[in-house]
């Protein structure tokens, strides 16, 4: 506990950094046995959910609300995913499953489960369907130098498939590897630090920032990295994708 009531956590117009010490579990609605760091959400500004999910085993939890699609990613513990199409699978570290909004289903904790879960209200694109329900674990996903830097690689987990609207990655940088250029663009991201640490630029702001770390940063936001340290840097992330700005969300 610090008596001075400082802290690295800060929240912007275009940025936020959430690190693990400011924190605040409640509980979820719609899951049983669990608590939650709800860490992104509208009232911020972002269009898009973003939070940790601390189930206890026996815990569970059904789909999102309605018009609502879902990804998960295990970082800690075993669950059961009972979707629709799919066989019943086990979830373990590094596992993620894609929820489509609408569909039934139960996550069931097999052990105490700390999981990272990405929301959003599904955008459909014009002329094509609703993708359907997706398991798979990172370690099974072939890593590929970003934009041919071999010391930063990235692993897209959900497939570059148009009828998704929201793209979940993995990016792993060697020590001293940087995002190439101070990305502009009009995407918005959600980002969860797996391992080690780095310096973050946001917006005109320098953080530091390293595992556990949640950030936030909304369209056109200048964002940068560089990843210190002697070990790796790993995030795992969300952006909005495949659509065209000037498309409305079909009635």
């Amino acid at each position: 506990m610090d008596p001075f009531g400082t802290t690295r956590s800060r929240v912007r117009r275009t940025h936020a950094l959430i690190a693990p010490e400011s924190f605040v579990t409640s509980d979820l609605p719609g899951w049983q046995g669990t608590r939650g760091a709800i860490v992104i959400a509208p009232a911020m500004g972002a269009r898009f959910t973003q939070y940790l999910a601390l189930m206890e085993q026996g815990g569970a939890a059904g789909p999102a609300s309605p018009g609502i699609e879902r990804v998960l990613y295990v970082l800690e513990g075993e669950a059961t995913l009972a979707l629709p199409e799919l066989p019943e699978r086990v979830l373990c570290p590094g596992a993620f499953a894609y929820w489509p909004p609408g569909a039934t289903g139960t996550l069931r904790a097999l052990t105490a489960c700390r999981l990272n879960v990405f929301e959003k209200r599904h955008v459909r694109r014009l002329g094509l369907a609703t993708p359907g329900p997706l398991v798979g674990n990172e370690r099974e996903v072939e890593g590929a130098p970003f934009l041919g830097d071999p010391d930063a690689v990235l692993q897209v987990l959900l497939p570059a498939d148009p009828r998704f609207d929201l793209a979940v990655n993995v990016l792993t940088y060697q020590p001293g590897a940087t995002l190439p250029l101070v990305e502009v663009h009009m995407m918005e991201h959600g980002l969860l630090m797996l391992e080690g640490q780095g310096v973050y630029r946001l917006g005109d702001d320098w953080y530091p920032v390293q595992q556990g770390d949640v950030i936030w940063m909304a369209p056109y936001c200048p964002q940068w990295f560089v990843a210190m340290g002697k070990q790796p840097a790993r995030y795992l992330y969300y952006k909005d994708v495949n659509r065209d700005p000037m498309e409305e969300e079909p009635a």
